[in-house]
Formats: structure tokens, sequence, C-alpha cells
């Protein structure tokens, strides 16, 4: 029965790092722009001369 008090604190811990991660994702400007991303495909890229060889 102790493994499973140490089997729920290690997933409530590992919930808290994961929230920790989204919060500072969010807060970095992670998904500021989600527009570009899904317009970036109807877009082609330029051939420079290097490629094009």
């Amino acid at each position: 029965m102790e493994i499973m008090y140490i089997l729920i604190g290690c997933s409530v811990l590992l919930a808290l790092v994961f929230l920790c991660a989204f919060f500072w994702a969010n807060k970095s400007g992670q998904h500021d722009d989600t527009y570009t991303p899904s317009v970036r495909i109807l877009f082609d890229d330029e051939i420079t001369e290097e490629e094009g060889k």
C-alpha cells in the first residue's frame, strides 16, 4: 500500500512540472502566432540560384 502513496505523489509532482512548463510557454509567447503556421504551406518558397542547380 505504501507504493501507492509514492506513485500518487510522483504523478502529482509530474503533473505540476508539466503545468509549470505550459504556463512558462504561454508567458514566453510560444502560442502567440496561431495564424502563420496554418497558411505557411500555401506560399511557395522562392528558389535561389544555388538551390536550382
